[in-house]
């Protein structure tokens, strides 16, 4: 339900001209049913129509109908004495940069009020730039009526419609440029990704950094007792390694100083590569697998068969952003 704020309007600096607004409003609104109402009685059968059922109606409108230009002129004049004193505020005011830009600005009021049909139903324009402004000074919320929820959300799904087949459009002629042998690849990785090799690997190194100190430090003791476990369950299950228990006297010792070892340099194995992992120290080795990935375009040339895995991965991620895309969640919102 529409309903008027008004405390916003008593607060509101602007309060005659939002006044006038609505005054202004009332006026359009009627003279546009007006001259919707004279243009459907100029056709004959509706004059005759009257005629036979309502003959005092169309008596009592016929001479309005013949002087229906006097009329609307009122109408007009009306509009136009106010565009004039909002063009003179608009001056003195300084609202804009130049004095002759307001009948620019506001076009349509001005051309609403030339007396020919086409132009007529231009003030159509002007009820909705005063709703608008109503709207910005939230005097009046059209968000909450039912009108403005079903155009809004009949909009909404033509957009998304719209956009949505224009996206996959646009994915379909990427996905056959790439097959067709774009130098799409060749531009992102030597003008794109190798002149930032060094922030790249900066980058990458802190995150695996962080990645390996939240992930690994506060657990590490579950995870060296973890890989204790498997790898002596792992020596238990080799033939060779059991046989030693056979041996006289030292065997059960052997086997069990052998597991225990081998246990404990897989640990700290783990743990070292872990700690380097989560330390600055992991620049150079994050550094040398950049490179890898980012050879000089200058000396290094791409296999072909690199290059097609890489279409190939470049098609499968474009197919999957197309099937997220044609995803229509305009039908979620559906009664």
């Amino acid at each position: 339900m529409l309903r008027i704020n008004r405390e916003n309007l008593k607060s509101s600096h602007q309060m005659i001209w939002l006044l006038i607004d609505f005054a202004m409003l009332g006026l359009l609104i009627v003279n546009l049913a007006f001259i919707i109402w004279d243009s459907i009685y100029d056709f004959v059968a509706v004059q005759n129509l009257l005629k036979d059922y309502l003959p005092a109606v169309q008596s009592a409108y016929h001479p309005i109908h013949e002087r229906f230009i006097f009329y609307d002129m009122i109408f007009v004049s009306i509009f136009l004495s106010e565009f004039v004193i909002r063009w003179g505020y608009s001056i003195k005011a300084k609202i804009y940069d130049r004095w002759y830009f307001y009948p620019f600005i506001h076009w349509y009021d001005l051309l609403g009020c030339i007396p020919i049909g086409s132009f007529r139903f231009l003030r159509v324009l002007r009820i909705i730039s005063i709703a608008y402004r109503l709207q910005q000074y939230k005097i009046i919320d059209f968000t909450n009526t039912r009108i403005y929820t079903f155009f809004a959300f009949y909009f909404d799904a033509f957009m998304e419609e719209l956009s949505d087949r224009i996206v996959i459009k646009v994915l379909t002629g990427v996905q056959h440029e790439i097959q067709q042998g774009s130098p799409l690849f060749d531009r992102i990785q030597n003008d794109i990704l190798y002149p930032r090799k060094a922030m790249l690997a900066d980058w990458l190194s802190d995150r695996v950094a962080n990645a390996a100190e939240q992930g690994y430090m506060p657990n590490r003791g579950a995870l060296r007792a973890y890989l204790e476990d498997r790898v002596d369950h792992a020596l238990k299950q080799n033939l060779e390694l059991s046989r030693l228990k056979y041996l006289p006297v030292v065997g059960p010792t052997i086997q069990d100083t052998l597991e225990n070892a081998v246990g404990d340099i897989v640990a700290n194995v783990i743990h070292q590569i872990l700690e380097d992992l989560a330390s600055s120290s992991n620049h150079a080795f994050i550094e040398d697998i950049v490179n890898a990935l980012l050879p000089d375009p200058s000396s290094t040339e791409e296999e072909d068969s690199d290059q097609e895995a890489l279409i190939s991965l470049i098609n499968e991620i474009i197919d999957a952003i197309k099937g997220q895309v044609r995803v229509k969640h305009w039908r979620k919102n559906l009664p």
